[in-house]
């Protein structure tokens, strides 16, 4: 269930044509106090830390490119409500590729809830860490 919720969250958050893409790049998680533990800046690029999944989880936005502890994924498309976001990205475990549909509501300053409705509906908030 934690990676199908940081695959979900990868996706809303690449909305690089959206206005509030650059907003979204980043480091985020669902515990602000577990980013040095599961965050890191090697040559001023962000990464995850080796025992990164041992934590709350998270994900690092780059433009189109989402990635968590265990997948990657790239937005095909999203649709801008105001404050939400649809989106569908593609999605790789590194065995196998999916289209994974999400819902990103900004919910306030680096803060920002996840939410899918399959297979089960989930709502997940997390928050940008400074880094």
């Amino acid at each position: 269930m934690k990676i199908f919720i940081g695959v979900l969250f990868v996706l809303v958050v690449a909305q690089s044509t959206s206005t509030q893409a650059g907003s979204l790049d980043g480091a985020w998680t669902m515990d602000a106090a577990a980013c040095n533990e599961i965050f890191t800046k090697e040559n001023n690029k962000l990464a995850f830390k080796r025992d990164a999944d041992l934590h709350a989880g998270g994900l690092i936005v780059q433009g189109k490119q989402i990635t968590g502890t265990f997948q990657k994924c790239s937005v095909k498309s999203l649709h801008e409500d105001g404050q939400n976001v649809r989106l569908i990205a593609a999605c790789s475990d590194g065995i196998a590729i999916s289209d994974v549909t999400f819902d990103v509501r900004l919910s306030g300053e680096n803060k920002i809830t996840l939410s899918s409705k399959e297979p089960v509906p989930v709502e997940t908030p997390y928050v940008r860490c400074s880094m």
